[in-house]
């Protein structure tokens, strides 16, 4: 009866059109009144305390990197850099995007800002060139996603602090798989348009190759910053926001020189805004999940899967099926916020890595990212792309059975994420 109050309150309200975060507020609320606990104080103070994390104080900051990554000129020279050495290959934009893509997560961490920038950049060019809009938009759409998986990472930022995991292990656990993810597309790609009559850009020359890359050297070297600043400890997965972000401006300021300082004031706006969505949605979901504990709901669910506990694999299966059914309609930062606190005893009652499931289960919810009919991505790329949301999901099937595909292939074998993770944290 418990399950059945909470997913009644929180499904009806979403269903009536209410936000995300009010739907959860509700759920959690419903849960009090239905336990007989029902106080308006320890909902307020729920509230206050779930967007009370030091940890949550690195979303502001990579919203804000993402921002100016954007608009100062970043995404643009990355774009440039991947043209110079990859464009000329047959179906070479293609693959210019997912060089790209790779290259922009390991700054901005946002799968719509990535998503945004290289459907402004690149898609029309590509249509330009003669290769299929709608398979061109789903191709960029899936690139985008792979955003929440290579380092820095919002969403496992978000995870890491709903889960009691370490979000700097999360962040290394990251790199092969985000590498992995854009294999994956590179391989579809190819086969998709081996068959395709289109010319591709002419072969840069050695200086034009060593011109991209100067242009682009100020971008490249802030996820190498990130990176080995996380993984010799020279500063928190917190701090790395503050540096990512700082460093952006002032390349956007000073190098680049494509912002001013009077274009910060939009851009700060612009990224308060959105951190306020995220912050507001973290906060309410704190109330759920706090009730949801009290309400034993992960006992129960225990439970109901218990006889999946003696078989890790087969649970993750499970687990990772349920997730994808869910993805179809919610959107990442909620799915995480609500799916976490019940899932994560499970996980750990069969024994399964706690980071390793955080990579799953964040690739995952990135895919849902782009599975019809809610998919954030799949709205941005088609709104800033000018084009249908029919073409954009029919474009992208390919791809997201793809990374579906990867994503099972790491459910059968974990030591495609635990051994480089191990390897990195080492």
């Amino acid at each position: 009866m418990t399950i059945a109050v909470f997913l009644i309150s929180l499904l009806g309200a979403m269903a009536l059109g209410m936000p995300i975060a009010f739907s959860l507020l509700l759920s959690g609320a419903a849960l009090m009144w239905h336990l007989g606990m029902w106080d308006s104080q320890i909902l307020a103070q729920n509230v206050i305390e779930g967007a009370n994390s030091f940890p949550l104080l690195a979303v502001p900051f990579f919203m804000l990197a993402g921002e100016v990554m954007n608009r100062g000129g970043l995404s643009k020279r990355i774009v440039n850099f991947a043209m110079s050495i990859v464009g000329h290959i047959p179906g070479g934009l293609g693959y210019v995007a997912i060089v790209a893509a790779c290259i922009m997560a390991a700054l901005s961490g946002s799968a719509v800002a990535d998503a945004a920038a290289l459907s402004a950049l690149l898609l029309p060019m590509m249509v330009k060139a003669g290769h299929d809009k709608a398979r061109s938009a789903g191709l960029i759409a899936s690139a985008g996603i792979i955003a929440p998986i290579i380092p820095p990472s919002i969403a496992f930022i978000i995870f890491g602090v709903a889960a009691n995991v370490s979000i700097s292990k999360l962040f290394l656990a990251g790199i092969v798989p985000g590498i992995l993810l854009g294999a994956a597309l590179w391989i579809t790609w190819w086969w998709l348009v081996r068959t395709e009559k289109v010319t591709p850009p002419p072969r840069q020359t050695k200086a034009e190759v060593l011109e991209a890359l100067k242009g682009a050297s100020f971008a490249l070297v802030l996820p190498v910053i990130v990176v080995g600043g996380l993984k010799f400890g020279v500063f928190t997965p917190t701090e790395s926001a503050v540096v990512a972000a700082m460093y952006a401006v002032l390349v956007s300021l000073f190098v680049y020189r494509e912002i001013s300082i009077k274009d910060m004031v939009p851009i700060l706006i612009s990224a308060a805004k959105t951190s306020a969505v995220v912050m507001f949605l973290v906060a309410a979901a704190m109330v759920s999940a706090w009730m949801i504990t009290v309400a034993q709901l992960p006992a129960q669910l225990t439970e109901l899967l218990r006889p999946l506990l003696d078989s890790p694999r087969l649970l993750m299966f499970a687990i990772m099926v349920i997730v994808m059914i869910v993805g179809t309609a919610m959107d990442m930062t909620p799915t995480i916020l609500i799916l976490t606190p019940v899932l994560m005893p499970l996980v750990k009652a069969a024994g399964i890595d706690p980071v390793y499931f955080g990579v799953l289960f964040i690739i995952n919810n990135a895919i849902g990212l782009v599975t019809p009919p809610v998919g954030t991505v799949l709205n941005t790329v088609a709104g800033v792309g000018k084009v249908s949301m029919d073409d954009v999901t029919r474009g992208v099937l390919p791809f997201m059975f793809a990374q579906f595909l990867l994503l099972f292939l790491m459910v059968l074998f974990p030591q495609i994420v635990i051994w480089p993770a191990k390897f990195l944290s080492g």
